[in-house]
Formats: C-alpha cells, structure tokens, sequence
C-alpha cells in the first residue's frame, strides 16, 4: 500500500501508545511500518532532499502534532507515551484523528497559532494538507527549480550555437574537468569532424580524455545518432564520451550505451539544466533557507 500521510499515522500511532508504556520512536516505526504493511523499498523511500525517509518523517510529526495537542507526551529523549487526555481521547471510539480534531484543543492552537508577515498580515496556515511541513518545503522548492530548469533551457534555445558551445565548455570546468579554461575552450574547438565536437581533459593532470558530442536540438535523439557517436570513439580508441543534448533521448538512444567496453554518458536537456543548477553556471542564487532542528543532547544536564 502507498505510505500513508501524516494525519492517517496519528489514530494507529495513539492506539499503539494506549497500553501506557514508555515507547521508543525506533519501535514505533518499525510497529506501523508492518501495520500499515509497507515494502522495504516503501520504507527506504525519501523525501526529495534525501535526507529523511519519507515514513519516519511523517511518523515524526504526526508524533508531534499529538504531542503539541496533549494527547502523547516525550518522558525522555526519543520516547513518548500516552496521557490521560489521549485515553480519554482514544474512549470515545473516534474513527479518525486529524489536525480538525486537534484544533479543539487550546495548546495545539496555540502551537499552530498564524504568524504575521512585516505588514502584520496574516498567513493562512492549511489544516487539510496531508504533507508534512519539510513535504511542503521541498514541494515549492522542487517546483520553482524546474520552472528554472524550463525558463533555462528555454533562454539555450534563444541563444547562438556558438554560445552553446561555450555554456558546455563552463558547466564542465565548474564540475571540475577541463584543466584552465583556456585549455577546455581550445580542447573543444579543435575537432569537429568524425562525430566528434570535441575533446576535454577528464582532470587537471590529464591523465584521460572524454570525447563530447553537444547539440542544441529540440528533437529527439535517436539510437543511430548515438551509434554513430560510439563508431567515431571506437576510431579514436577512445574509452569515455559524453553526448550532451538540449532535448531528449528515446529508449534505443539508452539500450545503444548499455553494456559497452567504453563508458558513454547521455545528457539530456532535463539533466542538462540540473547541472547547471547544482553548480551555478547561468543561474544566480538569491535566498538559502536553513531547516534546524533542536539539539537534544544540548539540554541532557551532567
């Protein structure tokens, strides 16, 4: 089954904790993990930043949120339990517990009180969503980087072959190949026949070359054009390439590179501008928002 969101944790989550018992967070995952029958790879799934897994982050704040309401309550560093109110809660035979419900409750509304901009203008807060704030987060920050990417490639398609060539000769010094750019700029001037766009030093010593093969196309890249590509590495007895296109490439274009003596990277537009992106090659960057979490091992006293 799909993981479930947030606020489906909260009611399996409280009724786990009604024996009154001190439980660790651990057990509890692992516990609704197998009740809510999820697959290992359910359970190895994270959020777009990578750095949580989808499950225990949401196990994580449907925790808090019941914590913040009263109904569960932390004895120790990374344990809760239930307290009377979640009991006398849980005696009711509800059939749902969700952020409605919770807002019956004067600390959670406290807790989840709207905040004001400078203007002193309130900032709706959702009660409905089923994504967990960091979800959210990454959601809007996941959005507006592939309206980037798109307003990226877009600006590719308006600009001179020749500037292409050169944004390709920028993105792979930023990612460290090349040498100097003088270097990288001359390497990929120096042949244009035989399939090949030009050369690159794989590292500053030179001690291997990738062949490139760049086109700035809004058509889709087809296995003969990469057949063509790997017959002209194969006269060159080269052992690395990498094809670079504005567009994409079809299922044949990625079965041609498959199993091969040399190794042939394919580039397409998508991963293009994501390249460009991660390191800062036409892009600028214009706010960094840090997410923090408490330091509970600050406040342990000796």
């Amino acid at each position: 089954m799909p993981i479930p969101d947030y606020q489906s944790i909260m009611l399996p989550l409280l009724k786990f904790a009604n024996d009154g018992k001190e439980h660790s967070n651990r057990e509890a995952i692992s516990l609704l993990a197998k009740q809510f029958q999820l697959t290992d790879e359910e359970r190895k799934e994270l959020l777009p930043s990578g750095k949580q897994a989808t499950f225990d982050n949401r196990m994580g704040w449907a925790k808090t949120y019941m914590e913040k309401a009263g109904l569960l309550e932390k004895p120790r560093r990374a344990y809760f339990k239930i307290t009377q109110r979640g009991q006398d809660l849980l005696a009711t035979k509800l059939e749902v517990i969700n952020i409605a419900l919770l807002e019956q409750f004067d600390e959670f509304v406290e807790f989840r009180s709207t905040k004001h901009n400078k203007n002193n203008q309130k900032i709706p807060t959702r009660s409905d969503s089923t994504e967990t704030p960091e979800e959210s987060l990454e959601t809007a920050y996941q959005s507006l980087r592939d309206e980037l990417s798109d307003d990226i490639l877009k600006a590719i398609h308006q600009c001179a072959p020749d500037f292409f060539e050169k944004l390709v000769v920028d993105l792979l010094i930023s990612m460290g190949y090349g040498g100097s750019r003088k270097e990288a700029g001359q390497a990929t001037q120096s042949t244009n026949d035989d399939g090949i766009d030009g050369i690159i030093k794989e590292d500053r010593l030179g001690l291997d070359t990738i062949y490139l093969q760049a086109k700035r196309w809004k058509n889709t890249v087809h296995r003969p054009e990469i057949d063509k590509f790997i017959g002209s590495l194969t006269r060159h007895r080269a052992r690395k390439g990498v094809f670079i296109t504005t567009s994409y490439f079809s299922d044949g274009a990625y079965e041609a590179v498959r199993n091969l003596d040399m190794k042939v990277v394919l580039i397409d537009g998508a991963g293009l501008s994501e390249l460009m992106i991660e390191h800062n090659v036409g892009v600028t960057p214009v706010n960094k928002y840090e997410i923090k979490r408490m330091d509970t091992d600050y406040f342990i006293e000796e």
